[in-house]
């Protein structure tokens, strides 16, 4: 013990050093004024990797080294959450990152493959104390004994599972197991479909997963981000610190409702609106709308200019839309297309209306006038107002608004009763992938911006040079009687000019990957890691496959606790990959206890014949129990329920109830959070079962199971980790 106490405490010597030279590197590199695109390139790859690093050590606070191996040859190695290295001239590894290659035998050795280890040890830490030593013995022929050996090599995995919850999902660094890492280290091109039951640890290898794709791929992925969707904010904040602790900040935490920058969805549709909106057909309801805005004039358009009527009749106008709809281009990329077939129509009738010889000879205006006239109506309001009235420029906020609030002709009759809603309604999690679709159909006519920009540049790099001209006029007085020709002093017009003066005035970007893709609608990811993946509607994958055009991404679900979306994931992936995807099933339970498991199981099986769960590693001897009370008494039997069951010190409980009971249980539990913005850190936690997706909690009452879905009602018997209780409805 004393000896892993000494390394211990020399580890987090060598972290402080780190740390502080790490945070005088960034320092320095901020403030660096270096011009030109490689030394701005230089700067930010150095402050990202101090910046990583400095996020790295902070992983020390959740115990910065878990694990020895030691092998056969008498050598060992100390395994951590980062790697820690010597500041030698060979940079010699103190600590190996778990994520390395010499380090996945402690993951993967046992004793009928011992993978040239002699034995493994599991260190528990608390700040620079070591609390408790778990030693494994690997090779049978070794007969050295240190004194913490223990006959149960699942002491430490049990022990993980059994430990309190706080709220928040904590890291399995210490306790993968080897269908775990087999996943996890898997290569990050391509779609890999994770699925297992409740309690399978999707979750936790889906997060393991980008810590290890960051590591092994670090280059890549830290230019391009890696994106990780959830499907509420409660679920995010509930992972939040895994990644931190394993010393990762380099991915964007979101849910599918966060995904269009500068839309907040804080509505809530019916599950009758939000179904409509995400079907697959949706996409083609909003090109319709798009198409139905490139109107034709009904008969025709009359545009006073100059006193001179010009019409616009319908076979012009389609000529002209035809023309731009023909080049292929977003709606409001086209429009300048289009705005110029009509330009050109009006200068012809214009020009041969001015031009007419009255004699029938050929018209009397030359180019240099016909060229005049076009750019008077391109002057011309009237006709601007024109091409907004047949060709408007759109926002997909703008278009989608519109289109809800006027959904006859595009939905149904009963679709387009649900989904109508006033223009200013609150956007909702469902329209999201609506305005992603608009976005993508509209595209964004920049001529303006850019034309700001390169004016902006321009005003820069003259005041530029105004001020080295001041500088020059300054330097030529001062050494007014000095030879220019022979003069050897240098100013700073001879070592500067205007355009690199302005770069340097430029104001760096010095968001990370992830920030700069949170505010990108069209940024692409380097990887996609989706939680409960089974929840995604049609409309909805179509957002998250634009943002990954590499198609490389990891889906972690259940269809048997979807409640809406997925149901196949052929069905879902076929579109956008065919075949090209690999399904792996995970089929141990490593977090229900089996008397829950078997109690949840035949529930399910009153609907399902038959389900067959994942298997439960562990058992607690405490069964569920059952309650049925008047429907009166029911929120004094959650409340003397609750009282009965919250933990004294430690631990979890939630309440899992429909949620039109929330308001009457709340007036009960005081004590309790609940709503959309859920504190899980708070003892008592209220919530509806899709609420309770891919939480965990020590204890679990389940209210009026039966009026809950029944794959809802799988979700909810399924999320305590020590304890369940029933509570239903009599009559």
């Amino acid at each position: 013990m004393r000896k892993e106490q000494r390394f211990v405490a020399g580890l987090y010597d060598r972290v402080d050093a780190l740390r502080g030279r790490a945070e005088s590197t960034v320092r320095h590199s901020l403030g660096d004024t270096g011009t030109g695109q490689q030394a701005r390139l230089e700067r930010d790859i150095t402050v990202h990797e101090q910046s990583h690093l400095l996020a790295a050590l902070d992983a020390v606070d959740s115990g910065l080294c878990f694990g020895r191996i030691d092998l056969r040859d008498g050598g060992h190695h100390h395994i951590g959450r980062v790697g820690v290295r010597e500041d030698d001239a060979d940079r010699t590894p103190i600590l190996i990152d778990w994520r390395a290659p010499v380090a996945r035998p402690f993951y993967l050795a046992t004793g009928h493959a011992p993978m040239d280890l002699r034995r493994r040890r599991h260190l528990a830490t608390s700040g620079r104390e070591v609390t408790g030593l778990h030693d494994e013995i690997l090779d049978l022929d070794d007969t050295e004994r240190t004194g913490h050996e223990q006959h149960d090599a699942d002491a430490v995995l049990l022990a993980a599972l059994d430990a309190a919850r706080t709220g928040r999902m904590h890291d399995i660094v210490q306790t993968i197991q080897a269908e775990q890492d087999r996943i996890i280290r898997a290569p990050h091109r391509g779609v890999r479909v994770v699925e297992g039951g409740p309690g399978t640890g999707k979750t936790a290898v889906a997060l393991h997963r980008a810590a290890y794709l960051l590591y092994e791929y670090r280059e890549l992925l830290a230019r391009r981000a890696v994106l990780i969707v959830g499907p509420n904010p409660a679920f995010l904040g509930y992972i939040g610190e895994v990644l931190p602790s394993l010393g990762e900040t380099g991915v964007l935490l979101s849910t599918v409702g966060e995904l269009f920058p500068g839309v907040t969805a804080t509505g809530t549709d019916t599950e009758e609106a939000a179904e409509i909106k995400g079907r697959a057909g949706t996409a083609e309801v909003i090109a319709r709308a798009v198409r139905d805005r490139q109107a034709l004039p009904d008969p025709v358009l009359e545009i006073d200019h100059d006193g001179d009527v010009l019409v616009l009749d319908r076979e012009t106008v389609r000529a002209a839309r035809d023309k731009a709809r023909a080049t292929g281009l977003p709606h409001n990329v086209a429009r300048e297309h289009f705005e110029g077939h009509l330009l050109n129509a009006l200068t012809d009738q214009r020009a041969g209306r001015l031009g007419a010889d009255p004699f029938g000879g050929p018209n009397l205006l030359d180019p240099s006038d016909v060229s005049q006239i076009r750019s008077e109506l391109d002057d011309d309001p009237a006709v601007h107002d024109a091409v907004d009235a047949l060709w408007p420029s759109l926002t997909p906020q703008r278009l989608v608004a519109e289109l809800l609030a006027d959904p006859e002709g595009h939905f149904s009759g009963t679709d387009a009763h649900a989904v109508r809603r006033p223009p200013t309604a609150a956007w909702t999690p469902a329209d999201v992938p609506l305005l992603d679709e608009a976005a993508e159909l509209l595209g964004e006519d920049d001529r303006a911006a850019q034309a700001a920009a390169a004016a902006e540049r321009r005003r820069q790099v003259a005041y530029a040079q105004g001020v080295l001209d001041v500088a020059y006029a300054s330097r030529t007085y001062e050494f007014e009687d000095v030879d220019d020709e022979d003069s050897e002093v240098l100013g700073v017009q001879d070592v500067l000019d205007a355009e690199t003066m302005a770069e340097r005035q430029e104001e760096a970007d010095h968001r990370t990957a992830a920030e700069r893709a949170a505010a990108d609608r069209t940024w692409a990811f380097g990887h996609i890691v989706v939680d409960e993946a089974q929840e995604l509607s049609p409309m909805a994958w179509r957002l998250l496959m634009r943002r990954c055009p590499t198609r490389s991404l990891t889906l972690v679900g259940d269809p048997a606790q979807s409640s809406t979306g997925t149901r196949s994931w052929r069905e879902a992936l076929d579109p956008y990959v065919g075949d090209r995807w690999e399904h792996i099933r995970l089929g141990v339970n490593y977090r229900t206890p089996a008397e829950i498991m078997d109690y949840a199981a035949e529930e399910r099986r009153a609907d399902h014949p038959d389900f067959e769960p994942p298997r439960s590693v562990r058992s607690t001897g405490v069964p569920p129990w059952e309650r049925t009370v008047a429907e009166d008494a029911l929120p004094g039997a959650v409340a003397e329920a609750v009282a009965a069951h919250t933990p004294d010190d430690e631990g979890r409980l939630a309440v899992v109830a429909p949620r039109d009971r929330h308001a009457a249980l709340a007036a009960v539990l005081p004590e309790a959070t609940y709503g959309e913005q859920l504190d899980l850190t708070r003892r008592v936690v209220l919530l509806d079962a899709r609420q309770a997706k891919g939480l965990e909690f020590d204890t679990v009452l389940v209210v009026e199971p039966d009026r809950f879905a029944v794959n809802d009602r799988y979700v909810a018997l399924t999320r305590a980790t020590q304890r369940l209780g029933v509570l239903r409805v009599r009559g």
